[in-house]
């Protein structure tokens, strides 16, 4: 029996969220609803403009978010990260242990800034994102714990690794490594932005084939060229033996390696859509590593990302996550 049911690796952000207008986006210059990468000077530039607006902080990062997700539903994980001896990066490593994530926190960490992600929300939910990687931009297979990775159920990594090459090349041997041990892998693609510029470097580290692909409509239609979600399904069976569509109200589509499942949406007033993606593969892979098939997995992961929508920030509290599973237990 494995020590862990996941090992992810990912980009350590601590994610400073803030509720806002369309108009502050339009002054700042920021397209809405994606993730754009800034230097240290334009996010503090952001902040420095929504300096009277009241924003909440956590440890975050798409993975992390989806591990923390995992570890609250009773699922034991492993995170690979990057953060500085700085103020914010001992706060992320608090937050992730105390989440019952387990971490190489014991590794050196080097001068510099712990990466930082501003999440811009606005009244309809929608989330923007402006992110400094900081030292996170330097991520690469010194963070990687291979004993861990061995002794897991899952690998997992996000799409965002993409952007920097050594956390790239960081992604693809883990991938590997996972793969000789006889470790399952997955990946979320995490963002359209990550597919329109970086789609060959999502290829790269998906490699020959992951067993289970998270992306959104938006992602997954991107990844094929089209604009037909059918057809997208088609090319994901191509590079995937299994995976999820999120679709936000509408559910979800699973493809579980022989049918395609389909899974109700769950009709709530949306206030934040952040980490919505992130607790729908935690809450999946939690269930699929309990030995449950995609259909009860998609249902408890569509009902997790539910609830979290309907308040701010990337997770909500362990108690919420139990009452959440005590549905489908």
């Amino acid at each position: 029996m494995a020590r862990y049911h996941v090992y992810g690796i990912g980009n350590a952000l601590v994610d400073m969220e803030y509720e806002v207008d369309p108009a502050d986006l339009a002054v700042l210059g920021i397209d809405q609803g994606v993730m754009t990468l800034v230097d240290e000077a334009k996010q503090l530039e952001i902040m420095l403009h929504l300096g009277t607006h009241h924003h909440e902080r956590a440890s975050g990062g798409s993975a992390a978010n989806t591990v923390i997700g995992l570890s609250q539903f009773g699922g034991s994980a492993y995170y690979s990260c990057k953060v500085a001896d700085d103020e914010l990066g001992h706060f992320y490593m608090r937050d992730l242990l105390e989440g019952g994530v387990d971490t190489n926190h014991h590794t050196e960490k080097e001068q510099g800034h712990t990466g930082r992600c501003v999440v811009l929300v606005t009244p309809d939910g929608d989330r923007t994102m402006c992110t400094f990687l900081g030292v996170s931009g330097n991520l690469s297979t010194n963070e990687l714990v291979e004993e861990a990775l061995r002794d897991s159920d899952w690998f997992y990594t996000e799409g965002y690794l993409v952007t920097s090459p050594a956390a790239r090349a960081a992604s693809i041997l883990a991938r590997q490594i996972a793969e000789a041990a006889g470790v399952r892998t997955a990946i979320s693609l995490s963002d359209p932005n990550m597919v329109t510029y970086f789609k060959d470097g999502l290829l790269d580290m998906i490699g020959p084939g992951m067993d289970l692909i998270f992306a959104n409509e938006a992602e997954a239609m991107g990844m094929a060229g089209t604009t037909d979600l059918m057809t997208a399904v088609d090319y994901l069976k191509t590079i995937g033996r299994e995976f999820a569509i999120t679709r936000g109200a509408k559910g979800a589509l699973v493809w579980d390696g022989q049918g395609l499942i389909e899974i109700a949406g769950n009709k709530v007033e949306v206030v934040d859509t952040v980490g919505a993606g992130d607790m729908f593969a935690g809450a999946f892979l939690y269930g699929l590593t309990q030995g449950w098939d995609h259909q009860r997995a998609g249902d408890l992961a569509s009902a997790a990302s539910a609830r979290l929508v309907t308040t701010l920030g990337p997770r909500i509290a362990r108690e919420e996550t139990q009452t959440v599973l005590k549905g489908f237990v």
